[in-house]
């Protein structure tokens, strides 16, 4: 290991980062990439054929991945019952997007329809409990058109 001095906070890692927890995350990460296009960047493993550790991005959104650990309450949506949490991803395309990740086995919760906030949006639930929004901007609304749409709509 080479010390020097740098950011100490990496670049790629700016904002929060998302850390599932999953039931089998070897199963998990084939999904992510054939259903999500996710691009695996780091993938370490554990006893019991298990992994300690994973990174992947779907776009620029970063990502981390590990199996359940119990010992450490890191626990999947599987065990607990559901998930507390959405995921947020931006995608160019949202439509083929979906296409893609229903025919690799994702479940539709809420079809692509446009949203009062100005965006095109799936919601999707994946194979491992995870819920998932991804959007592409379709048209661009300041705070008060987003009032106003947010009324209309009854919110």
């Amino acid at each position: 290991m080479t010390t020097t001095k740098q950011n100490p906070i990496p670049e790629e890692y700016r904002g929060g980062v998302p850390y599932l927890n999953v039931h089998d995350a070897k199963a998990a990460i084939a999904f992510y990439k054939e259903a999500f296009d996710a691009d695996v960047r780091i993938e370490i493993p554990r006893q019991g054929d298990k992994v300690a550790h994973a990174e992947f991005r779907i776009g620029d959104a970063v990502f981390m991945l590990r199996d359940e650990y119990p010992e450490y309450r890191f626990r999947s949506p599987k065990t607990i019952g559901g998930t507390p949490i959405n995921l947020m991803v931006f995608v160019t395309d949202v439509e083929t997007f979906a296409e893609r990740a229903v025919a690799a086995g994702a479940r539709v919760i809420r079809p692509v329809e446009m949203q009062f906030h100005g965006d095109l949006q799936v919601e999707l639930e994946d194979p491992f409990g995870h819920s998932w929004f991804f959007t592409s901007r379709v048209a661009h609304m300041d705070e008060t058109e987003l009032k106003e749409t947010a009324s209309a709509v009854n919110l």
